[in-house]
């Protein structure tokens, strides 16, 4: 294994780490990067759903992450309890490990697009965020209607993030017409993929939604095929799936969150009680498959609160029917029902992403199928694809070194 590679799965090791612990700062550092202003040359955080910092942090601004030095992107996430710590010595910002440096780190920059407005002046970056490497979200939604009910997931905070930074950083229901101008935007600015997502709300409403959706960013952007995927919920009537690949989106995604039949009734009340229960899920993500084909269906789930075992027979049973899952690590947010549980050591999401990564393979899944229908490039298995299959700007460096 070449001495680049190597470097590079310590450095997924760190990344690994410093996300399910957090990072500890004095947030007066960041002072000097302008966050959140039109001038600053660094991307900020903006709560447009959840909130995964380890506290709340209103009226504070934080860089939304930064790079290692091989170019692995790192999402910030604030812990004061932390052993890992971003400091600055008035010439660099550096990551440490318990006072002892890990290595400098270079913030992520702030995409063109987010110093302007739509024509009803909202803000675009409160419209669409940037997610890296060509990709944009949108959250059109930032509360869900299974609060009502008391039927929230309990390891859900999008309804507490709302209270929290909805009035304070002005984030409200996203109209199509906002969407296919962010997008537009964004596209020029080099975005080449679109997720739109939000909370639960009305099925009859989703579906029409996301149509007029689809036709705004078509008509603003003059794409056809403007690479987007579809969040929704298990639909009742699975036939509706045919409706969202039929108005244009490349790629679906449906999050069962929970393989284990019993603990997706405890802690995915709603899911089980609005959308037919687990078995109907799992029946939407196979129908998903017949419209939209192999490799271009996703689902989630969240990885440590279930054994390891039953998580990874969900993956290895989605990927035999041609959906990838993935397995994003149990952060126990602020404001959820699971605020103070703890999620898995590090190491045992890291070996996770392995075994993830290896069904991956095994099912013939390729980093394009990944890419397009994931909300950002960034997770631990895209991180694998890139390292295995050379494909991070590093690599080319050293060939032009050579």
């Amino acid at each position: 294994m070449s001495d680049i590679k190597n470097q590079l799965y310590k450095e997924l090791e760190i990344k690994n780490a410093a996300m399910v612990e957090g990072i500890d700062v004095n947030p007066a550092i960041f002072k000097h990067l302008n966050l959140g202003l039109s001038n600053s040359k660094y991307q900020e955080q903006i709560h447009t759903l959840f909130e995964y910092d380890h506290e709340p942090h209103a009226g504070i601004e934080f860089p939304v992450g930064f790079t290692s030095p091989n170019g692995l992107k790192i999402a910030f996430r604030w812990d004061r309890r932390s052993n890992y710590a971003i400091n600055y010595d008035g010439n660099k910002y550096y990551l440490t490990y318990k006072g002892n440096e890990v290595f400098p780190i270079e913030f992520l920059s702030r995409p063109e697009y987010y110093k302007l407005k739509t024509t009803d002046g909202t803000e675009m970056s409160h419209v669409a965020t940037y997610n890296r490497e060509g990709t944009i979200f949108v959250s059109y939604s930032n509360e869900c209607s299974l609060k009502e009910k008391g039927l929230d997931c309990k390891y859900c905070n999008i309804n507490a993030t709302k209270d929290t930074y909805g009035e304070k950083q002005n984030i409200q229901w996203k109209y199509p017409k906002q969407i296919g101008e962010a997008a537009a935007a964004a596209y020029k600015n080099g975005a080449k993929h679109i997720t739109i997502s939000g909370g639960f709300v009305p099925e009859r409403r989703e579906v029409d939604y996301y149509i007029d959706v689809a036709e705004a960013i078509k008509e603003h952007t003059g794409l056809e095929d403007f690479n987007g995927t579809g969040v929704i919920g298990a639909p009742a009537d699975l036939e509706v799936i045919d409706r969202y690949k039929e108005v244009g989106y490349r790629t679906i995604g449906i999050n069962i969150e929970i393989w284990d039949k019993n603990i997706f009734k405890t802690i995915c009340p709603g899911k089980e009680q609005e959308c037919g229960g687990w078995e109907h899920w799992v029946k939407a993500l196979e129908h998903a498959v017949k419209v939209f084909g192999y490799g271009r269906v996703r689902s989630n789930i969240v990885g440590g609160i279930e054994p390891k075992a039953s998580t990874l027979e969900g993956v290895e049973y989605l990927a035999s029917k041609g959906v990838i899952c993935g397995v994003a690590a149990w952060c126990p947010n602020p404001g959820s029902e699971l605020e103070g549980h703890r999620t898995p050591e590090p190491a045992w999401h890291l070996d996770m992403a392995h075994k993830v990564y290896n069904i991956y393979r095994k099912a013939g899944f390729t980093y394009d199928q990944l890419y397009d229908c994931n909300a950002a490039p960034t997770t631990l298995c895209h991180d694998l694809y890139k390292i295995n299959d050379e494909l991070l700007p590093v690599f080319q460096e050293k060939v032009k070194v050579v």
